[in-house]
């Protein structure tokens, strides 16, 4: 898709230094901008088919969900299926497992309230990304201080008694904000010359990444913290999400 102009996709693909980002909902952010939209059609080539085939139904991942101690799930899958989740999160809380979730966007905090209410409980970590504020003004208070609604999430009540919540809110370029065992932290993000700043796009999720890389070593928070920031760092340094072949975190 291109925007403001058309281009042959022969012409483009001719050229070696071309970057294919894929786009998610790009139209949609666009159209809210009221930006003019042009697609180039191609009816001779096909778009990409995906073909799944499931044996065995519910035991195919058994092994792997009873053989795992920690788990990790996107907020966006509260949108699709919150039985498959209410099953893993009462599975981590009988066998004393660690339970993750970053709720990825303000429209789950919004519309999926209820199914969000249901999973906290269960939840060993909770890491939001900006959109702590917009879930606590939609589930209880009115509030906007960062600290305060990182505190009294990371204090929700809880299925296990055995773990203690991790709140984690990330602010951009602000310092983010931590909450466990009744205190809160800020630890500040590593900042970027505007010049060095390419593509957010990937950030809160490769912040996710390396926080959770930590955490199943047992490293403490400061140090999943730090991984976390580092990931980020170099995600948006780069289009698109992606990486470099080695990673230097040291």
């Amino acid at each position: 898709m291109l925007h403001g102009c058309r281009l042959r996709y022969e012409e483009m693909s001719s050229k070696s230094n071309v970057e294919y980002i894929a786009g998610v909902f790009i139209q949609c952010l666009l159209m809210h901008a009221k930006k003019q939209v042009y697609y180039y059609e191609d009816e001779s080539t096909p778009t990409g088919t995906c073909a799944v085939c499931v044996v065995g139904g519910e035991g195919l991942v058994r092994y792997q969900v009873e053989k795992a101690k920690y788990f990790y799930i996107a907020g966006f899958f509260l949108t699709v299926s919150l039985n498959s989740i209410q099953l893993v999160v009462e599975h981590a809380t009988a066998n004393n497992k660690v339970f993750t979730m970053n709720l990825s966007a303000p429209f789950i905090c919004e519309f999926f309230k209820d199914p969000q209410e249901k999973v906290l409980p269960y939840l060993k970590v909770l890491q939001f990304v900006f959109y702590g504020l917009t879930f606590w003004v939609v589930s209880i208070d009115k509030t906007d201080n960062v600290e305060e609604i990182a505190l009294k999430i990371s204090q929700w009540p809880k299925a296990s008694k055995i773990f203690k919540r991790i709140t984690v809110i990330t602010q951009g370029a602000d310092p983010i904000v931590v909450a466990l065992d009744g205190k809160v932290k800020k630890f500040p993000v590593i900042l970027l010359p505007k010049e060095k700043l390419v593509d957010t796009t990937g950030a809160g999720d490769a912040f996710v990444g390396g926080f959770i890389s930590q955490l199943v070593q047992g490293k403490p928070i400061d140090e999943c913290v730090r991984a976390g920031c580092y990931a980020s760092n170099v995600i948006i340094q780069r289009f698109g999400c992606t990486y470099p072949e080695k990673p230097d975190f040291n």
